[in-house]
């Protein structure tokens, strides 16, 4: 499978331009970040495809754009001339609900909607939406096109198959009937190249994040909502993994929920396969 650059997101509110952060305030921010909880889509609807990308292709997002992707000075704001590609598609994770065992949960559930924006020299980021109070908003902002790309990947693989991602460690499946396969070295590090039984991957979730649940001790005592990856080399949900940020369960990683005067933006440190080499 071709190696290819991960990325963990970068959280950026939608109204207002991008900081640069002291390291204080940068912890600050993204601690806020990890905690914020992002509304869920319930369904991925055409109504809610279509106010997905209204939000997507507003004017104050792509001004946020132009901002986003001159950062470090890679091309000028007023040169970025950001488009956003395609419709809107469902992105789902790991369900709480599944690793806990309750009836009728499914292994993924729906957690925002994205767009591809991409801009003049070619930088791809995609555009996470959700339903916040003030109504559908991009509440983050992504390197990368990991979303679409996986999306491609896991309907070639398992066509009608369910594509997910398992935040703790970054990696990406593709679900259907009784199996459960990999799309990312990730995956396959996990599950192996063939894939697993979805009784057998239940099995290794409940293991690495049963005791980790909404309302466990580990939540208690401030695990970030009690569904999240440990330090590198600590025990826990995400021991062996690099570079991520916790996940809190009805959280999306990096999110941010919109404040009422605009969106602070926290740039994270990006993952890439070949640091784990």
């Amino acid at each position: 499978m071709t190696s290819t650059p991960k990325r963990a997101p970068a959280a950026v509110l939608a109204a207002c331009a991008v900081l640069v952060l002291a390291p204080q305030a940068q912890a600050q921010a993204q601690a806020q970040a990890q905690a914020a909880p992002v509304p869920q889509p319930q369904s991925f609807t055409a109504e809610t495809k279509e106010a997905a990308e209204r939000a997507a292709t507003a004017p104050d997002t792509l001004a946020t754009l132009s901002r986003f992707f001159a950062r470090e000075g890679r091309v000028a704001p007023d040169a970025a001339r950001p488009r956003v590609e395609g419709g809107a598609i469902p992105v789902s994770y790991l369900s709480p609900d599944f690793v806990a065992g309750r009836a009728g949960a499914g292994v993924a559930r729906l957690e925002f909607l994205a767009s591809r924006a991409v801009s003049s020299d070619g930088q791809q980021a995609a555009l996470w939406t959700a339903r916040t109070e003030a109504g559908w908003q991009v509440v983050n902002i992504a390197t990368g096109d990991d979303e679409f790309r996986y999306a491609q990947l896991g309907a070639a693989k398992l066509p009608g198959g369910t594509v997910f991602r398992e935040p703790q460690i970054d990696a990406w499946y593709v679900a259907s009937g009784s199996r459960v396969l990999p799309l990312d070295e990730d995956a396959q590090r996990a599950v192996g190249a063939a894939g697993v039984s979805l009784d057998a991957y239940r099995a290794r979730v409940v293991e690495a994040y049963g005791d980790k649940l909404p309302g466990s001790a580990y939540a208690k005592r401030g695990g970030a909502g009690g569904y999240a990856e440990a330090a590198e080399g600590g025990a826990g949900a995400g021991a062996g993994s690099r570079g991520g940020a916790p996940v809190a369960a009805g959280a999306v990683a990096g999110g941010l929920a919109l404040a009422a005067a605009g969106v602070l933006a926290v740039r994270r440190s990006r993952r890439g396969r070949e640091a784990r080499a």
